[in-house]
């Protein structure tokens, strides 16, 4: 019996990259920095936007926001976009998407965990400059968040250990994505 055909999304020359990993481990800050680096024509397709503020859900098998995040890159692919997912994406609940998302993708698709130890976490949360939320996330938060090396199946994500500085991290991203090969597109 063969596998069902895969609805492709994207064309040979878009790129997605997925960045996960436990909360304060520099996630927003690598998809902040691709796209200081790369330009316009890059979508950043945050998690906790989505899940937080789009749908204001929380995190749990099947929540809808799963949906929201496969379908909001594959329209940004798509239309060519290069497209950047990053979140927390625990491995059980997203995995099956993100697997297929990067299956489908016609282009370059490079996936990446960072990982940070639980020390390390407290002490990166707590240099977060706004003061509100961190009376909103406690440490005890970050301990029931956290999942140490919680990959996603078939060794699909490449790791990054906390010692990778974040220009460091942007820049192997950039290259091993090919991005820093690829024009930006003002649109």
């Amino acid at each position: 019996m063969t596998e069902p055909a895969r609805e492709t999304v994207g064309t040979g020359d878009t790129r997605l990259i997925v960045v996960r990993g436990n909360s304060a481990s520099g996630k927003s800050s690598v998809a902040a920095g691709l796209r200081e680096r790369f330009g316009r024509n890059l979508a950043v397709v945050g998690q906790d936007n989505l899940r937080r503020t789009v749908l204001r859900e929380h995190d749990r098998p099947g929540g809808a926001n799963i949906g929201l995040i496969d379908l909001t890159a594959r329209y940004a692919l798509d239309h060519g976009f290069h497209v950047v997912v990053e979140g927390i994406l625990y491995a059980d609940r997203y995995a099956p998407m993100l697997q297929n998302l990067v299956h489908a993708h016609r282009g370059v698709s490079r996936c990446y965990y960072l990982d940070v130890p639980y020390e390390q976490t407290l002490l990166r949360h707590a240099s977060k400059p706004d003061a509100e939320y961190l009376r909103q996330v406690t440490p005890d938060h970050l301990r029931s968040w956290y999942r140490e090396r919680d990959l996603l199946p078939g060794a699909l994500e490449t790791v990054i250990d906390a010692a990778s500085t974040l220009t460091d991290t942007v820049t192997r991203i950039l290259h091993e994505s090919g991005l820093d090969r690829v024009l930006p597109v003002d649109r």
